[in-house]
């Protein structure tokens, strides 16, 4: 499997180990930089274009690292067709693809040791999308809105 991966400083370190492991694992891994370690580097471009490439490869997914991986995932969700996800735990990494067909994980390389970090992406890219219709039915609400941004209906109630 194609596997983007983007990071800014504060994921540095761990995007270089993972991608040595993504490729070890056998993945295609394409490192989307920073290229350098850069104390003052904004996540926003690495994160972007993560994203970006993630869309325009069908099949691919994409890795986002820094910090606490929530200004990432933020981030990677500007893309439209992105479904990033925040991974915070197995429970998390695993059911943002089973549930949420997410494309795209989000790791905060401060929260977590390296090991654990690895896990939750390994997690991630081998969980299947589940298929389930409500699941589906919830993402083509998703898109639907990407594509005309007009206010939701909501339930009477």
């Amino acid at each position: 499997m194609r596997v983007y991966i983007g990071s800014d400083h504060a994921g540095f370190e761990l995007k270089a180990r993972l991608v040595a492991h993504l490729a070890e694992s056998g993945h295609d891994v394409v490192d989307v930089g920073a290229a350098t370690y850069d104390p003052i580097d904004d996540y926003p471009p690495f994160c972007l274009e993560t994203g970006r490439r993630v869309v325009a490869d069908e099949g691919s997914l994409g890795v986002v690292i820094g910090g606490s991986g929530n200004g990432e995932q933020i981030a990677a969700n500007k893309v439209s067709g992105v479904r990033a996800a925040l991974a915070w735990n197995s429970d998390t990494a695993s059911l943002a693809r089973q549930h949420n067909n997410a494309n795209v994980v989000s790791i905060g390389a401060r929260m977590h040791d390296e090991e654990t970090a690895i896990g939750f992406v390994d997690l991630f890219l081998a969980t299947p999308f589940s298929h389930d219709p409500r699941h589906q039915r919830r993402i083509d609400e998703m898109a639907a809105y990407e594509a005309d941004p007009t206010p939701p209906v909501l339930p009477a109630g």
